[in-house]
């Protein structure tokens, strides 16, 4: 090979390592909101197969589960510093809307401040099908009936720190409702991974809302709620509990 030609490959190899940089930046979503790929997802309005919708009865106990990350974030294509997470935001509504147990899930290694290194970090956790660990774990869930799992999308799936949430419990004859923050990726594919690692668990209609318009959300998040039958019929013996596990 002559000198030339060891050069131009040497370039060739530099141009596609820079291409494969871009494209990992250009690959997670909201409450870290990446841009998305090109794969189909569901939309609000579909159910994962094999999966039965529940409504919880009256008297029904109600865990509100959440990952969310500050920081900053994607915001209508640039970047935005968020004191509070946009998932955060939407859990609190949520909870001034129903009685439900509130827990904070909060990574045993905090995720970065910043978007893009967040991007890279979440690619390779997806690629090894990691399972972070989790800085505050809860006890049990053996009393409740129905558990909400909120996260933002990243990269087209919940954070795989949702992942290690869902397969450390029990959730046969329980309702799992997904719910997400995005930028364009809606639930994702959250129905799909949530049925697989809670397979005797029932999943019920998600709910998706664009991480720059959370603040906006009361009136789709009300109504959703009441078609979900959420709203206004669970009980509660105790004022909501909150995870103390600061902002990551």
């Amino acid at each position: 090979m002559t000198t030339n030609e060891r050069s131009i490959g040497r370039r060739s190899v530099l141009r596609s390592a820079t291409g494969l940089a871009a494209a990992l930046v250009a690959t997670a979503t909201s409450a870290c909101a990446p841009h998305e790929r090109t794969t189909p997802v569901p939309s609000q309005d579909q159910t994962a197969p094999g999966t039965v919708p529940g409504t919880p009865g009256p008297g029904s106990r109600v865990l509100l589960a959440y990952f969310s990350r500050a920081g900053e974030n994607y915001y209508y294509g640039g970047r935005k510093n968020l004191e509070i997470g946009n998932t955060e935001v939407l859990a609190g509504m949520i909870s001034k809307l129903i009685p439900c147990d509130v827990h904070r899930i909060g990574a045993a290694d905090p995720y970065p401040q910043s978007y893009d290194d967040t991007v890279v970090r979440n690619v390779g956790e997806q690629s090894a099908d990691a399972r972070p660990a989790i800085a505050n774990p809860l006890p049990a869930i053996g009393q409740y009936d129905t558990v909400l799992l909120a996260s933002g999308i990243w990269n087209v799936r919940a954070p795989m720190i949702m992942t290690t949430f869902a397969e450390s419990y029990d959730f046969t004859g329980k309702t799992i409702y997904p719910i997400t923050t995005h930028a364009m990726s809606g639930l994702g594919n959250t129905m799909r991974d949530y049925a697989k690692s809670c397979p005797d668990a029932a999943i019920g209609q998600g709910l998706a809302v664009k991480g720059e318009e959370v603040q906006e959300a009361g009136p789709n998040l009300e109504s959703w709620l009441q078609n979900s039958g959420l709203l206004g019929n669970q009980h509660r013996d105790n004022p909501p509990s909150y995870s103390t596990q600061p902002e990551d």
